[in-house]
């Protein structure tokens, strides 16, 4: 099954709650991958109102200046922020 993102909605900072078509659901916490790369792509984000403009579409999260981040690696993200802070690994 290709994995996709199904619903995402803004939380708060830089954290999406984000419903994969597995049934994985969850909170990210994406600051540091914004933070941390310096291509333009990400530096456009850092500005939280910008951030926040983002819309599920090609079956991932999308900004407005054509970033996209695959859903594998918003998974994978989400799974190691939670066994970082010991949060429950189940679906949230």
């Amino acid at each position: 099954m290709l994995l996709q993102v199904k619903k995402a909605h803004y939380l708060h900072d830089y954290k999406l709650h984000i419903q994969f078509n597995d049934g994985t659901k969850g909170d990210i916490d994406l600051k540091e991958t914004i933070f941390e790369d310096n291509r333009i792509i990400f530096k456009q984000l850092r500005g939280i109102e910008k951030f926040k403009k983002f819309k599920v579409a090609l079956n991932t999260v999308c900004w407005f200046n054509e970033l996209d981040l695959a859903p594998e690696y918003l998974k994978d993200k989400m799974a190691e922020q939670r066994t970082r802070t010991g949060s429950d690994p189940g679906n949230c």
